[in-house]
């Protein structure tokens, strides 16, 4: 039975790689990415809010009597 020949297997590897390498490098470079996305700027006016008006008054725990 002959002997499987494995001289030149690091060759044709070595050689796999290679090709690979340059076929990605090739597909990678026919790529378009999109542009980076800029912020719209929208014109917005001011909503006025009821309680924007009003003045309301936080109460603390500590501020209030102790209830019993």
């Amino acid at each position: 039975m002959p002997q499987l020949n494995t001289t030149v297997w690091p060759t044709v590897i070595m050689s796999m790689l290679l090709a690979l390498f340059l076929l990605m490098q090739l597909k990678t470079l026919n790529t378009r990415y999109h542009p980076p996305a800029s912020p719209k700027l929208t014109n917005t006016k001011p909503h006025s809010n009821p309680w924007e008006h009003k003045w309301t008054k936080i109460y603390s725990l500590h501020s209030l009597p102790p209830q019993f």
